[in-house]
């Protein structure tokens, strides 16, 4: 998760960067927003990449307990 919270950081920051230079603001307040784009984005980030884990480990527990039900009903039970 921290890997996530790091690249939205960058990307947060990248855009936030371009976004103030390009608007042609001055250095001190393009480093600011940017700053604070990296703060907002590497939040979001995170939030997002654990609902994201959530889900996926949600799947994968339903897919296993689909299986484990497909091969028990699958055997015959026999009694002696």
């Amino acid at each position: 998760m921290k890997s996530f919270m790091i690249l939205g950081s960058l990307v947060g920051f990248l855009i936030g960067a371009g976004f103030s230079l390009a608007g042609e603001c001055p250095l001190p307040t393009a480093l600011g927003r940017a700053c604070v784009a990296a703060l907002v984005a590497g939040v979001l980030a995170k939030w997002w990449s654990h609902i994201w884990f959530d889900g996926l480990q949600n799947a994968i527990e339903n897919r296993q307990l689909a299986a484990r039900k497909a091969q028990t009903e699958a055997k015959p039970i026999v009694k002696v």
